[in-house]
C-alpha cells in the first residue's frame, strides 16, 4: 500500500478507535458528529436484513408474534440480545460522516466491491448500505450508503451479532412462562395420564401430589419432572418453523401440559424420529428441537410417571 494509504488508514484507525471507546463509554445520544442514518422511529421498523457470501440474516416482526429470526430458510425465535440489536436500527446512527470516497480510497478502507450488505426496511420503503469487506484490517465498522455513495464509521455493536446469528441472537427457551406460573400438570404416556397438583409450603421445596391422592407427595414424579424442566437445546438442533425432521414427522411418546387453574399455559411433547433420535415441541418453539441422547432415559421414566407405578 502506498504511504498515501497507509497515512490515511492509521487516521481511519484512529477515528474509528475513538468512535468505539465513545460508544463503549455509552455516551447520550447526538454526541458531536454523529449522524442520523435512518431516521424512523422504532414501530416503523419492519426487518432488517444482512447478507455476505457465507450467509443471509434476516430479523423482521410478524404481528404480535414477537421478533423473528431467519438464518438461511430456517426461521427461528428471535431473543432479547436480538430485540435490542433490532432496536437499534431505527433510528440508525452513525458515529461519523466520513463523506463521498474515491474508488482508491473505497478499496483501501474495504469498501470497493464488498460482497456483504444491509438492508433496513421500515414501513416507508427500504435503505441499503454496503458494509466493509470482512478482510480488511480489526472489523473495519465502515458502512456506504447506496443511495449517495457516502461512508460512515458506526459503532462496534453492528456486526458481530449478525455474524453470529446463529449463536447469539436464537432464542433457545422451551416456554414462555416461569415455573411458578403453574399449578398443575399433567402427564400423558400411551394409554395413562396423570395429573400433579403443586404444593408448597413455606421453607420447604415445591412438591408435585397427585390429584387422587392428594396426602402422598410423588418424589419420583418430582425428580422426573425437575429433568423434563430443566431441558435445554442447542441452537443448532432447532428446527425451524413448519421444518420437519429427517424421514418426516416424529411419533409422539410423551407429553406435559401446564395449567393455572383452568387457563392453559402451555406444553412439551417429546417424540421420537424415524431414526431412534427424539425430539421436544413446546407452546413457544418455532418447531421441533432435537434433544440429547440421554432424554432416552426422560422416556422410559415417563411411562412409569404417567401410569403411577
Amino acid at each position: 500500500m502506498r504511504a498515501r494509504g497507509v497515512v490515511l488508514q492509521g487516521v481511519l484507525a484512529a477515528v474509528g478507535l475513538a468512535s468505539a471507546f465513545f460508544v463503549w463509554q455509552r455516551e447520550p445520544e447526538g454526541a458531536p458528529g454523529e449522524v442520523v442514518l435512518v431516521d424512523a422511529p422504532p414501530q416503523a421498523l419492519e426487518r432488517v436484513r444482512y447478507e455476505d457470501p457465507a450467509s443471509r440474516v434476516e430479523l423482521f416482526r410478524e404481528g404480535s408474534e414477537g421478533l423473528w429470526l431467519r438464518l438461511g430458510t430456517r426461521v427461528l425465535r428471535a431473543n432479547e440480545t436480538a430485540e435490542n440489536l433490532f432496536a437499534r436500527f431505527a433510528p440508525l446512527r452513525a458515529s461519523r460522516s466520513l463523506g463521498v470516497l474515491d474508488a482508491e480510497t473505497l478499496a483501501e478502507v474495504g469498501l470497493k466491491d464488498s460482497p456483504r450488505k444491509l438492508v433496513v426496511t421500515l414501513s416507508s420503503g427500504e435503505h441499503a448500505f454496503t458494509l466493509a469487506s470482512a478482510s480488511i484490517g480489526w472489523g473495519q465498522p465502515y458502512l456506504r450508503r447506496e443511495t449517495d455513495g457516502s461512508v460512515f464509521l458506526v459503532g462496534p455493536w453492528l456486526l458481530p451479532d449478525l455474524e453470529n446469528a446463529g449463536q447469539r441472537l436464537v432464542d433457545r427457551t422451551l416456554h414462555a412462562f416461569e415455573a411458578s406460573a403453574y399449578d398443575t400438570l399433567t402427564v400423558t404416556q400411551g394409554g395413562h395420564s396423570r395429573t400433579f397438583l403443586v404444593r408448597t409450603r413455606a421453607q420447604r421445596p415445591a412438591e408435585l401430589v397427585p390429584q387422587e391422592a392428594p396426602d402422598s407427595p410423588d418424589e419420583m414424579a418430582h425428580k422426573w419432572h425437575e429433568r423434563v424442566w430443566l431441558l435445554a437445546v442447542s441452537p443448532t438442533d432447532l428446527l425451524g418453523r413448519g421444518e420437519e425432521p429427517p424421514g418426516g414427522a416424529p411419533q409422539e411418546v410423551f407429553r406435559v401440559e401446564y395449567r393455572r387453574g383452568d387457563k392453559g399455559l402451555g406444553h412439551l411433547t417429546v417424540a421420537r424420529g424415524v431414526g431412534g433420535e427424539f425430539y421436544a415441541r413446546t407452546e413457544h418453539t418455532a418447531g421441533w428441537a432435537r434433544l440429547p441422547p440421554w432424554a432416552e432415559s426422560l422416556v422410559l421414566e415417563a411411562e412409569k410417571v404417567a401410569a403411577g407405578r
